[in-house]
């Protein structure tokens, strides 16, 4: 998730190939004495980049991922905390500051070379390449599920391993034994053969003295302590009580509030602003404008936003100002029919002679996919707060990017980027939008222009109306079928490519495979949205394989697991999910079920969703989930990251629906572009497989296969193929 890509990777220098081993250690030398001053207070030790140790004995991660719900700082803080023996009642975390020497390396690491092996001696090159392509790149960015598969496993375990052994060497130098007669054990350092034992922090100075270990020795799965177990949340007790302190909370000493109002259609620009009326009004004391946009500055942010429906604004006139949903997806349909008439296309599957298995089939199916844009709708809406002066600025908020924020900001405010300064929150919600730096960005201005601290909060209005959504796309399928049902041609069209290359693929064994997608632009921005490309090519496959099915006059979860003989995992995984919701079983009229299997991020993951169409409308029962993300760090973590997926791709599948009108987006806040609420969650049950292979992520997995398995799961209830999102434009009223 983001604005980072494999191939920006190589393209920025570094080599795709090749292999690598586990190491912290970066070349040149010695890393933390250069950053020991800006994330430690008196007493603590920074023993390395990563780990820091206090007097009371309490041992720091120091996480370069955000906190958006997710909880990985707190399964990282387990990873370390296993690997270097610490109790987790003595272990802690905070995030790591928004500077180039915390730029996420092992994020790169994990992400481009992953497991393979390479000499020892090349392990801190390898390292030191990463750290220098993640400056590059700005990058601290948290997203794609990617914080326990890349930094949690080529960079926590090793710094703790590593941690581990400086501790050991430290005491062996101070006690005068050889480091093999010493072992960590809760935080301290025990001698073996005399008992005689002292904590971590009588050591953490000496140890801090040396670079650590390259390569440490990692610990196998059966010597886990703390990692596999459901560890407490530390950041749950704060967000229950109302103490935790979101971006939308700073407070700075003489702050003022703004509200903002953007051209409505995208590339729009100001040309005029009556702001009169708005200026006469209490508590006003600015109004800013922007290049697309206009802000009042008040008291409070109730004044900044009455005052703002004031304001008379002319907007300049776009070649978008008549574009509309239904003219953007009749030119999305028509570029996929130039495509599968022979037009211009890129391949991203050709394998087999497709055209000739459609030639020579039994039988052929050809059926088109829709799905709308879509908005985060974050339940903290966008905000930032700014101090600007002539040779500083400083921002407040919750970024999924701190150090690329902190760049563009500088950027945007034409200042050198060590007079930027951010000051990172967790963030009520992020799924992607808060990878954007556009509030950030209009909050420096703003507080510029009214020469004083600012908070910017963007109304729910401002939120939907300009968010960069997920895109709406439309996706062609063609199959072909033989005399037995077998599937001997699969050929699929899209548009919008965006990330991971690999979501369109299937893990289905089909002969003759064509996947291939076309350009086909529009004004409407786009961004990251929870499992990126997988949410609508899970439900683009899925749904179509399942018509595939029973077009073949096969049981549809029977018909994926014979196509799937040379993938053991996919199988368990599908088989578990099966088997738990009672697959096969005879339904009651009105009731049906449906199954989707989707492997993204790194997991794989099995739905079977339960349905009961009555009165017109469908109610979601109950989502059996089985995943497979290699080792759960966190079973807990998992299984909420798991109903947490379900329930957003189930407002998505549902409801979820932004329209374009007069080249602008319709809809404005929760009474048209509604959520799943709790009485309308299902009962959701996970079934956590620790197969040992490669871990995944947890964050976005269980997004992509919702909307199949519901779409499945309403064909059997009704016979009615659902082939557009979201379920309510499609009329039920028949079915009683």
């Amino acid at each position: 998730m983001g604005k980072w890509t494999r191939r920006a990777f190589i393209t920025t220098g570094v080599l795709a190939g090749g292999a690598l081993a586990v190491g912290v250690a970066i070349r040149p030398g010695h890393r933390a004495p250069k950053v020991a001053g800006q994330v430690t207070e008196e007493g603590e030790v920074l023993v390395s980049m990563w780990v820091k140790i206090d007097p009371s004995n309490k041992v720091t991660l120091i996480a370069p991922h955000s906190e958006m719900g997710q909880g990985a700082q707190n399964a990282l803080t387990q990873m370390l905390a296993d690997e270097l023996d610490a109790r987790w009642e003595d272990t802690a975390f905070m995030e790591a500051p928004a500077i180039d020497e915390y730029a996420n390396w092992a994020l790169g690491k994990g992400y481009l070379i992953g497991d393979a092996d390479i000499p020892e001696a090349l392990v801190p090159t390898i390292d030191g390449a990463m750290l220098q392509v993640a400056k590059a790149m700005k990058m601290q960015i948290t997203g794609g599920s990617l914080s326990i598969r890349t930094t949690g496993v080529y960079g926590v375990r090793a710094a703790g391993a590593a941690a581990r052994e400086l501790l050991i060497n430290a005491a062996s130098e101070a006690w005068g034994v050889p480091p093999s007669q010493l072992d960590a054990k809760d935080t301290h350092i025990v001698d073996t053969t005399t008992g005689k034992r002292a904590p971590f922090a009588e050591f953490a100075l000496a140890a801090s003295q040396t670079a650590p270990s390259a390569s440490p020795v990692l610990k196998t799965p059966d010597q886990f302590r703390i990692m596999g177990k459901s560890a407490p949340r530390r950041d749950i007790p704060a967000k229950v009580d109302g103490t935790a302190v979101f971006g939308i909370d700073a407070q700075v000493s003489g702050m003022k509030h703004a509200a903002i109002m953007a051209a409505p259609v995208f590339g729009a620009q100001l040309v005029s602003v009556d702001a009169s009326k708005a200026e006469s009004m209490a508590g006003v004391s600015k109004i800013v404008s922007l290049e697309d946009a206009v802000a009042v500055v008040a008291d409070g942010y109730w004044q900044a936003s009455e005052a703002l429906k004031n304001v008379r604004v002319q907007w300049s006139q776009t070649e978008h100002d008549s574009a509309n949903s239904e003219s953007l997806f009749q030119q999305f349909e028509q570029n996929l029919a130039a495509a599968i008439d022979g037009g211009s296309s890129k391949a991203d599957v050709d394998d087999g002679d497709v055209e000739q298995a459609l030639a020579g089939a039994t039988a052929t199916l050809d059926s088109t996919y829709r799905v709308p844009y879509l908005a985060h709708a974050c339940m903290e809406p966008m905000n930032a707060t700014a101090r600007v002066t002539n040779d500083s600025c400083e921002v407040w908020i919750g970024t999924q990017n701190p150090l690329g924020f902190r760049y563009e900001v500088a950027d945007a405010m034409e200042m050198d980027v060590e007079q930027v300064q951010i000051h990172q929150h967790p963030m009520g919600g992020g799924f992607g939008r808060r990878s954007n730096s556009d509030t950030a960005v209009q909050a420096a201005k703003i507080a510029r222009a009214a020469g004083e601290p600012v908070k910017l909060i963007w109304s729910r209005e401002e939120d939907v109306r300009h968010d960069h959504y997920r895109p709406a796309v439309a996706s062609r399928f063609r199959a072909a079928l033989d005399d037995n049902g077998q599937i001997t041609g699969w050929e699929n069209v899209y548009h919008e490519k965006h990330e991971p290359v690999e979501a369109p693929t299937i893990p289905y064994t089909v002969a003759a495979q064509k996947i291939h997608h076309v350009e086909s632009p529009t004004h409407v921005p786009f961004g990251p949205w929870r499992s990126v490309d997988h949410s609508q090519h899970g439900f683009f496959t899925e749904a179509f394989f399942d018509e595939v099915a029973v077009a073949a006059g096969k049981d549809p979860y029977e018909y994926r697991m014979s196509l799937l003989g040379d993938k053991p995992r996919h199988q368990k995984v599908l088989q578990t999910a099966a088997e738990q919701a009672g697959w096969g079983e005879t339904l009651p009229k009105g009731k049906g079920r449906g199954i989707s299997l989707q492997e993204s991020f790194g997991s794989l993951v099995a739905q079977v969703v339960d349905v009961t169409v009555s009165k017109g409308k469908v109610s979601v029962d109950r989502v059996i989930v089985a995943v497979d993300a290699g080792f759960a760090v966190s079973p807990d973590g998992l299984t909420a990251q798991m109903e947490s997926g379900v329930n957003y791709g189930l407002t998505a599948a549902l409801y979820g629906e932004v329209t374009i009108e007069d080249g602008a987006v319709k809809q404005s806040n929760f009474h048209d572009y509604p959520m799943v609420r709790m009485g309308d969650s299902p009962v959701i049950e996970t079934h956590i497989i620790n197969s040992g292979e490669a871990w995944g992520g947890a964050g976005e997995p269980g997004t992509p296969g919702i909307a199949p398995a519901l779409v499945n799961a309403v064909f059997d209830a009704t016979g009615l193929r659902v082939r557009e999102l979201p379920l309510s434009k499609q009329d039920f009223s028949d079915f009683s």
